[in-house]
């Protein structure tokens, strides 16, 4: 009898010295950062106590990653902001002006972070990550009215006639942009499963901080602008010069517009072109669940042959070792390394794996990404025969504890047929150079001893199955038999036979049972049969049905969508209809999650149409205004292709945003052109009109939000992978859009609109008829809606005159 651990098939090393190792696991609604913090202080606290000799340290510390990842986000939070505001001076040429909307900015923030404490969220990186979208976002409200009003100062108007006509002028635009965005991004926040738990929090904080940009634009925007003094709009020699080179902008765009209005099929088909071309080049992109990660930690796992003995793999686990010290003394991009065995997450029995698990150096300290090194590492690890080695970066989305994305069952009636498929399917895919390290979960190699019970036998000599059946527990496997108590704690007492006495044939043979009926100790060797055999490690079902694994890595330029496809088209060839091909992990999660989402884009699509109907009482004014979106995915599309990015859950996301974002610039545009009409401005001359006075805050809209996603284009360090899908397709959607848009929504309204009316012509021919006392039998003459003319005002002039037939003819 002897103290000891409970379980002795292990091997804990780090950095080259032995050690034991232990895990810590929050539960699932603590909050990691304050659980790390928590214990690194009590390791500090801890290390003070030990004896000499002994060190106490954190090995894998996951709060590092969040930490580094919070940082960059912040980082691209003030890079956002300072961003914007240039390119608001930029189109204003004021600084106080540029003042107003940069208000609007911390206002919006502080007011969306009310609304995540109401409702229990936390600040993350996604949280966070939504704020830095948002700050582009935020802005837009407060900078068409301030524009508006700047407008309409410049025309003459003091500034509080200004800001009280500017901005009623302009609200009903703010309302129907905000309600949009809005009503795209509460869909990404009902997303179901591990998506709509992964951005519920983002959708959520993005759709409170647009909706409290409205209430601002429409209220603190027109006080502080009132507020500025008539110099300040007239004089600035900045602002001279910004509004001269807008009115040779606006006046080129208006000329080219003029031209090219008179041939509106032309441009429709120009765009329908470019949309195909943008469809063909979508079709190219690979896709995959989630962007590969440098989590800044990396792992090697090595396989040895089922049964092999627990020597066998330690000094394989060595030699691991040696590989990975030696790539951190020639490149210092790794700064610890720990080798375990068994190389399995949970343990268990077997002790035919190792791996060496990796903390990397910081991210801006290294050369190499953890892809990088895992694969340098691989190539030396390879060369060692007897083992079979693969490597991954932990901590991706989707990824289970094997961390293979293609996971593939196949299901059917028994396991005979089943392991036959699977040969066939695993010798098909060895020939496909995309996938690499394919295995199963049913090997028939595991050593076994098949141990038959002569009952008769056993039965003349008193031995029950029972005892033989403890007997075997016992001397070769271990059993629990009582407790013990030593130093306040409990532990157990297992019995087990020596190491020397379980390892052969023989060795089983000589073991002794004690007969119930006369008490003598009988050979084992007497009663029983052995038979050396092997089989499966274990019995698989999924979905209730017998299934089988295959499991498998992707080469470099391989991607899920492509291994996925393949699997499906060889199962759909190669095996019968039986056969039924199931998914599990990250493949399964990719299936899941682009069903879920490319409905939930149909869906955001039919909310915005409806938002939009709603607003402008028609169903043609949100057909015009709809164009917008598929020119915003051409950019999207165009911008992944040249970055060589994939379709993924984060660039999903973002085109769904572009919905609400794409649309604001045709609301701007449809808007005023009705406004025009009502006023009684021809329809040809106000479609163009109000393209060109609404010019520049189209300009500034969109720069705003693509210059408010450059920082997380531009991202590196923690969690970039994640990041720059969605600063790619925001900034390219926006940026190639609004350019397209200042064609399109003009052409395709000069198609279709000319027999709509505003939102505002009803209530307004009801108010004329009232007034001229029309009654049931005496309608009066419908008459075009026009505005009341409003009093004037010192220093002013009307903002739109009505033409004469004359002066359209020149124009034209």
């Amino acid at each position: 009898m002897r103290l000891g651990a409970e379980n002795e098939r292990t091997l804990a090393r780090t950095d080259g010295g032995s050690g034991v190792s232990m895990g810590i696991e929050q539960q699932s609604k603590a909050n990691t950062l304050e659980v790390v913090r928590g214990i690194r202080a009590e390791v500090e606290r801890i290390r003070e106590s030990l004896p000499p000799g002994a060190n106490l340290g954190i090995n894998v510390d996951r709060g590092i990653v969040i930490e580094a990842a919070l940082r960059e986000v912040v980082i691209a939070l003030v890079f956002a902001f300072a961003s914007v505001l240039v390119v608001i001076y930029a189109f204003l040429g004021s600084f106080r002006s540029t003042l107003i909307p940069a208000v609007t900015i911390p206002v919006s923030i502080i007011a969306a972070f009310t609304v995540m404490y109401a409702l229990g969220y936390t600040i993350n990186v996604l949280t966070l990550l939504g704020i830095v979208l948002a700050i582009g976002l935020v802005v837009d409200d407060a900078i068409v009215v301030l524009e508006n009003i700047h407008r309409r100062a410049e025309m003459g108007e003091v500034p509080i006639v200004a800001a009280i006509r500017g901005s009623h002028e302009i609200g009903f635009a703010v309302i129907a942009t905000t309600l949009t965005l809005a009503a795209v991004f509460v869909p990404i926040s009902f997303l179901p499963g591990d998506i709509g738990r992964l951005f519920r929090e983002f959708g959520f904080t993005l759709a409170a901080a647009v909706l409290f940009s409205a209430l601002v634009a429409l209220t603190l925007t027109p006080m502080l602008a009132s507020k500025l003094p008539q110099k300040a709009v007239e004089h600035g020699r900045v602002a001279r010069a910004v509004d001269a080179v807008f009115r040779r902008l606006s006046g080129y765009y208006e000329r080219r517009l003029r031209s090219l209005i008179r041939r509106p099929l032309l441009i429709v088909g120009s765009l329908v072109v470019l949309v195909a071309l943008g469809i063909l080049t979508f079709r190219s992109l690979p896709s995959e669940f989630a962007p590969r990660a440098d989590n800044g930690l990396a792992v090697v796992v090595i396989e040895a042959p089922e049964g092999a003995s627990l020597g066998y793999i330690q000094s394989y686990a060595r030699q691991l070792e040696e590989i990975v010290l030696q790539e951190m003394r020639e490149y210092g991009d790794i700064r610890r390394v720990m080798v375990r065995v068994p190389g399995t997450w949970g343990g268990g029995a077997d002790v035919n794996s190792a791996r060496a698990f990796m903390v990397l150096a910081d991210w801006h300290e290294r050369t190499r990404s953890a892809q990088e090194i895992t694969q340098s590492i691989l190539s030396k690890v390879g060369r060692l025969p007897g083992v079979q080695a693969r490597g991954f970066q932990p901590g991706g989305l989707g990824r289970g504890g094997s961390q293979r994305p293609i996971q593939a069952v196949i299901g059917g009636p028994d396991y005979e047929q089943l392991a036959e498929w699977t040969r066939k399917i695993v010798r098909l895919a060895e020939q496909n150079p995309g996938l690499r390290n394919i295995d199963t979960d049913y090997k028939e190699r595991k050593p076994q001893i098949r141990v038959a019970v002569d009952r008769d036998r056993a039965a003349d000599l008193g031995v029950s199955l029972e005892t033989v059946g403890r007997t075997l527990e016992t001397m070769l496997g271990s059993r629990i038999v009582t407790t013990f108590v030593q130093g306040g704690r409990e532990y157990n007492v297992i019995l087990q036979g020596r190491a020397d006495e379980r390892e052969t044939i023989t060795d089983l043979t000589n073991i002794h049972v004690r007969s119930d009926r006369t008490g003598q100790l009988i050979p084992l060797s007497n009663i029983v049969r052995l038979e050396e055999t092997s089989g499966a490690v274990s019995l698989n079902r999924f979905n209730r049905l017998r299934a089988i694994e295959i499991s498998a890595e992707l080469a470099p330029g391989y991607e899920l969508g492509d291994a996925v496809k393949w699997f499906e088209e060889t199962v759909a060839r190669e095996l019968p209809a039986s056969a039924v091909l199931m998914w599990d992990g990250e493949a399964a999660e990719f299936l899941r999650s682009g069903r879920q989402l490319y409905f939930t884009f149909l869906f955001a699509i039919a909310i915005v149409f409806l938002v939009l109907a709603a607003q402008f009482e028609s169903f043609v004014l949100p057909t015009i205004i709809m164009v917008t979106v598929p020119l915003a995915l051409l950019g999207a599309v165009f911008g992944l292709k040249l970055y060589g990015m994939t379709v993924n859950i984060f660039s999903q996301i973002a085109v769904i945003m572009l919905i609400g974002i794409a649309a604001k610039n045709g609301v701007l545009i449809v808007e005023f052109a009705n406004q025009l009409r009502d006023r009684g401005v021809e329809f040809v001359d106000a479609i163009v009109r109000a393209a060109a006075i609404r010019l520049r805050p189209v300009l500034m809209t969109s720069l705003c939000t693509a210059f408010g996603a450059l920082p997380l284009l531009l991202a590196t360090g923690a969690g970039a992978e994640q990041r720059k899908p969605i600063g790619i397709v925001v900034f390219y959607g926006t940026m190639v859009s609004v350019f397209l848009t200042l064609f399109a929504v003009p052409a395709v309204y000069s198609l279709i609109a000319r027999n709509t009316r505003s939102p505002h012509y009803v209530s307004q021919l009801v108010d004329r008829l009232l007034a001229r006392g029309g009654v049931e039998g005496q309608p009066a003459q419908e008459e075009p809606a026009r505005e009341p003319q409003e009093e004037p005002v010192a220093g002013t002039q009307p903002d739109v005159a009505p033409q004469t037939s004359a002066q359209r003819r020149r124009d034209d």
